[in-house]
């Protein structure tokens, strides 16, 4: 820690191995495309993802991982973070579904389907529970998976309503076809705030020139991505 950092250095030749906790949204739509910016840059640089289980700080003031992504935790006002898009929370259904082949999906038709839940729903997703509760209504959950892209898998090849945040969808600017084949998002009935996705790192890290280029390059993919969110 007492170690001066060098001012600059030199992104072509550096060889050096990045760890980052995210969850598997994440990985699912925007782990390519970091890993690709990251290899034209830097070929010799290793990225090493990990699964985020949580939001504590731990891993991050230990220095057993460089870069989180996802929500911000309140357990470190220390971490320094950077935002990245704002998320909000979608329903999933397979293509040809009947809650969508019906007209408008409103808060009745969808508490009346059967759901498969993620269980990185967390705070965000009891919002919806709660929206549909004011009305004396509630979801029906048929099935609970560890994570989102297991949820929208399930979706896809049956009649079960997923939530799921907006990015798991990616856009055309992802080159992934099949992260959303035979799926079909729609807005929900009920009002949910959105969240903010950001980029937490250790104080320790702030000036590191090589992580600080790290930190650029997962911003500069994300806005790409999500351009305007």
């Amino acid at each position: 820690m007492l170690r001066p950092q060098p001012a600059r250095v030199d992104i072509a030749s550096l060889e050096r191995s990045f760890t980052i906790r995210a969850s598997e949204g994440f990985l699912e739509v925007l782990s390519a495309p970091v890993v690709a910016a990251v290899a034209r840059a830097a070929p010799q640089v290793q990225l090493r993802f990990v699964p985020k289980p949580d939001k504590e700080a731990g891993p991050l003031r230990e220095g057993l991982i460089d870069l989180e992504i996802g929500l911000r935790g309140t357990s470190a006002p220390e971490i320094r973070t950077r935002f990245l898009f704002r998320d909000r929370f979608v329903g999933v259904v397979r293509t040809g579904h009947p809650l969508l082949a019906a007209g408008e999906v409103t808060p009745e038709r969808y508490a009346a389907c059967r759901h498969v839940a993620a269980s990185r729903e967390g705070e965000t997703g009891e919002v919806v529970d709660a929206a549909l509760r004011r009305r004396d209504l509630g979801r029906r959950i048929a099935v609970a998976v560890p994570g989102y892209p297991d949820a929208m898998r399930i979706a896809r090849h049956s009649d079960l309503v997923a939530l799921v945040p907006r990015s798991c969808l990616g856009n055309g600017l992802l080159g992934d076809p099949t992260v959303t084949s035979g799926l079909e998002g729609f807005g929900l009935p009920v009002p949910v705030p959105e969240f903010l996705i950001s980029a937490m790192w250790h104080p320790r890290l702030d000036a590191d020139p090589a992580h600080r280029w790290l930190r650029e390059t997962v911003v500069t993919v994300c806005r790409a991505a999500y351009p305007g969110r």
